[in-house]
């Protein structure tokens, strides 16, 4: 019999996979968790996608634990997540991905943290890179981040992170305006900092986090410009506009570099 209140709610959001396998793997890495007390919602944000859907409709019937939801119009990732969380029943929030793998002893290591350290309101964890060829880096993040973390980019992985509940609705989840389409979880986290709540970073992997090996810049001019708004509005409401200033510049900036430089950067970044 399923816990009507569940300790834990993962939450995902899921848009046309770009396989559909992957869906399934990452479904898999939750549903086979050493932490039992979980549900996991997945909101359908508008698939058009024939196989995406036909996945979905499999899915839901994997664990009685699994609910799929959703609505027809695309709305984009931010208000996916607020979705999820408002239909959620747990204390926690987690975030998940539809391309990624959760360690089998994610849940039951970060809840075990959040209520042992209660000055602590999130955690995250560093986490192995892979991409189809397997596993071909580290991205690490600091243990304890300050707001100075801030500067060079996001010092958690999004999809890493549990979250105490109550802090999420304190804020009234992600942002949803277009400036935030690609940077949902950067102004989530300043938020968060702004209001005094701090997160933790387990200096080991929890997650498999996929991320394309290769020097190309996928990123779009607009997103860059959006970035750098997000940038200045979160540095100046914490307090470090002035020392973040040439930092607001930096996605502009890697969209001039040459490719052979913005590969060494990204070398340098996830450890490989």
């Amino acid at each position: 019999m399923v816990n009507a209140m569940p300790k834990i709610s993962v939450i995902m959001g899921v848009y046309n996979c770009k396989n559909v396998n992957w869906l399934f793997r990452a479904v898999d890495s939750i549903v086979n968790q050493t932490f039992k007390d979980w549900e996991l919602i997945i909101v359908n944000d508008g698939s058009t996608d024939l196989e995406t859907n036909k996945a979905l409709k499999v899915i839901k019937q994997r664990d009685i634990r699994i609910r799929v939801i959703g609505y027809k119009d695309n709305r984009g990732l931010a208000n996916a997540l607020n979705y999820g969380i408002f239909h959620s029943n747990g204390k926690y929030i987690a975030r998940m991905d539809d391309d990624d793998i959760s360690h089998s002893n994610r849940f039951e290591e970060q809840i075990k943290f959040l209520e042992e350290n209660k000055e602590f309101d999130f955690v995250g964890s560093i986490a192995n890179v892979f991409n189809e060829n397997g596993v071909w880096g580290v991205l690490k993040m600091p243990r304890v981040p300050n707001i100075n973390d801030f500067l060079w980019n996001i010092p958690f992985i999004h999809p890493s992170m549990t979250f105490k509940k109550s802090i999420l609705l304190e804020i009234n989840g992600y942002r949803t305006d277009k400036v935030n389409r690609r940077c949902e979880d950067y102004t989530l986290v300043m938020d968060l900092y702004h209001k005094g709540y701090r997160g933790y970073n387990f200096q080991k992997p929890l997650i498999d986090y996929y991320v394309e090996n290769s020097d190309k810049k996928y990123r779009k001019i607009n997103d860059r410009i959006c970035e750098a708004i997000v940038r200045f509005r979160g540095y100046k409401k914490n307090g470090i506009l002035l020392k973040g200033i040439p930092f607001i510049l930096k996605p502009l900036v890697l969209g001039l570099i040459p490719q052979i430089i913005f590969k060494k950067i990204k070398e340098l970044q996830y450890h490989c």
